[in-house]
């Protein structure tokens, strides 16, 4: 199936919204967006409802903070949801936002220097306008660009993270049907072993039902990235599974693929209570959700590479730790 309409939309309001300047910036999304646009993302900015919202309280402070923003992606897709019964279609664009960080964002001090904000976007295509939007982005990978460390030591490494080590996951073209059919159950599967903890299995043997031995989790600062089944195991899977408790099943707003691509976001994906360990933070008791993108590239039956967004900022304030407030208090020096 071509997806080619809602992909030329998503594409031609990327380019538009390059070449805008800030007073043009409303009109730009007037022109491809729903005047009722439903805009979700990260902390602090939510749930955002109406073109004008989003406008104000995330596109011109974002675009005045970083001077000359520019989109370098690394994945663009395009996909039948399967959560709506494959009856919408969504565009997913990931990759980083790149400027020079000029202007205070956040509390965050500037660096005037060039720095990255990694993002993954879906937006719902409909009667040829964007109607929803989930943009997620790493905003404690920014603050650490500007030397702040908002949390304790991460179990893996922190990066500046790569796309995809096949450099094909740009696929602004059409893609043949049966190669996202296969994605989309590889993924499907891995969710309905990770939804479980109770395989039976040792954790290894469980991920390697799934995923390519070498395969590479790319997760958020705060937690890092990890290669290999064994080092997942040990530097992220192992620790967050020990860490918490009463895991509620998981739950998708969207899930789609294309060609070797997919992914899936929820408002939250799932909700579980920590037991203390995670992220080095003690335990509360109390249950917290976690907002999730996760992109996926499936290398044969199995998935190799996985890209993941999670609302920590969102996740630890639930847990009364308001990470922005305590950064901006931090002595600048």
């Amino acid at each position: 199936m071509s997806y080619e309409p809602e992909k030329k939309v998503v594409l031609g309001f990327y380019d538009a919204l390059s070449r805008s300047k800030d007073p043009a910036i409303a009109e730009t999304l007037s022109s491809y967006c729903e005047k009722g646009l439903l805009w979700r993302g990260f902390h602090p900015f939510n749930e955002l409802t109406g073109i004008d919202d989003v406008v104000q309280k995330f596109w011109l402070p974002l675009w005045s903070s970083l001077t000359g923003l520019q989109r370098r992606m690394d994945v663009f897709m395009a996909g039948a949801n399967e959560i709506e019964g494959h009856s919408s279609v969504w565009v997913v664009s990931m990759g980083h936002l790149m400027g020079l960080f000029d202007k205070n964002w956040l509390g965050i001090p500037p660096t005037h220097k060039m720095v990255f904000l990694r993002y993954c976007e879906f937006n719902k295509i409909e009667n040829g306008k964007i109607t929803e939007t989930a943009m997620y982005f790493d905003i404690p990978h920014l603050m650490m660009q500007a030397g702040l460390q908002p949390f304790p030591p991460q179990t893996a490494a922190q990066l500046v993270q790569p796309g995809p080590m096949t450099h094909d996951g740009l696929m602004f073209g059409p893609q043949p049907a049966v190669e996202g059919e296969k994605t989309l159950a590889a993924i499907n599967a891995m969710i309905s072993d990770l939804g479980r903890w109770d395989s039976g299995l040792s954790l290894v043997d469980e991920l390697r039902r799934t995923w390519c031995e070498d395969m590479i989790w790319w997760g958020p600062s705060g937690i890092g990235a990890t290669y290999t089944i064994e080092r997942y195991a040990k530097q992220h899977a192992g620790p967050f599974r020990s860490s918490f408790a009463d895991r509620s099943k998981t739950k998708h707003i969207c899930r789609m693929a294309e060609g070797h691509y997919g992914g899936f976001f929820g408002w939250p994906n799932f909700t579980a209570r920590p037991t203390g360990g995670f992220m080095g933070m003690p335990a509360t008791g109390k249950t917290g959700e976690f907002r999730v993108i996760d992109i996926y590239r499936r290398s044969g039956d199995k998935l190799a590479e996985n890209w993941i967004f999670i609302d920590l900022l969102h996740f630890w304030k639930q847990q009364g730790v308001d990470i922005l407030a305590r950064m901006a208090e931090v002595p600048r020096t």
